[in-house]
């Protein structure tokens, strides 16, 4: 099958993904409200400007809602025994994977898109630039790529997923900068570095107010690279995982 062939076959995943998991009115507002309620826990009692607290908060929202159901998308079909049927289908998995990447992906640019209109139309923030456009459809596809890779363990117990998915991904929004400026963490900022959403985080930053740690071409890059480390990882992983799950 041509790798032409094997896309049109990923969005058909893609299609049934959107359809069964993500469009749906709960996920919908779950996706706008949690982040929302998450940072305005934090916001609110602290003499911050919009354009330190904005960033942050397009970073969580973006983080959080992008690898929200695509971590159990695997272990939730391997219950419901679709999954089987899926990777018996002629299509390859890393067109599975692939397709589940850019449903997590898209509902998450769809979300991150209402905190767009609400920064310019109603706060007056100046947000747009090409690098933020780049840097946030970039970062989509790596947040997503990492849930897929949250996603690899053999189980068809959707909880145990969102347990592990909860200890990777709060720990990383607490150290990305999103509530305090890497600057502030003394010998420990070297830690957010390990993070994909500080990188998002400083370029959206960088798009708002001109400030930067490591500026837009860096974040860029690193986005990238983490992308195709994520990515490259799911498939490895899913792949030695698959005969464990049936």
């Amino acid at each position: 099958m041509s790798f032409v062939g094997q896309l049109k076959k990923s969005f058909a995943v893609t299609k049934k993904d959107l359809f069964i998991f993500y469009l749906k009115g709960p996920v919908l507002i779950s996706g706008i409200l949690m982040p929302s309620f998450l940072f305005i826990a934090f916001a609110l009692g602290r003499n911050l400007s919009l354009s330190f607290l904005i960033p942050g908060l397009l970073g969580m929202t973006l983080f959080v809602t992008v690898s929200s159901i695509g971590p159990v998308i695997a272990p939730w079909e391997t219950r419901m025994k679709t999954f089987e049927r899926l990777v018996s289908a002629p299509i390859t998995l890393w067109a599975i994977i692939l397709g589940d990447i850019f449903a997590s992906l898209m509902f998450g640019l769809f979300i991150t898109f209402f905190i767009f209109i609400i920064s310019i139309v109603l706060l007056g923030v100046e947000i747009i630039s090409l690098s933020l456009v780049a840097g946030t459809i970039i970062a989509a596809f790596c947040f997503s790529s990492l849930g897929l890779l949250i996603s690899a363990p053999p189980t068809d117990n959707p909880s145990n997923i969102m347990m592990l998915q909860s200890m990777i991904k709060f720990p990383l929004i607490f150290i990305s900068g999103v509530f305090v400026p890497i600057d502030n963490m003394g010998n420990w900022k070297f830690i957010s570095y390990i993070s994909p959403l500080t990188y998002y985080t400083d370029l959206a930053r960088n798009s708002i107010s001109g400030t930067s740690n490591f500026g837009p071409i860096i974040d860029l890059l690193v986005l990238i690279g983490f992308s195709i480390l994520f990515f490259t990882a799911a498939i490895v992983w899913h792949k030695k995982s698959l005969a464990r799950r049936f």
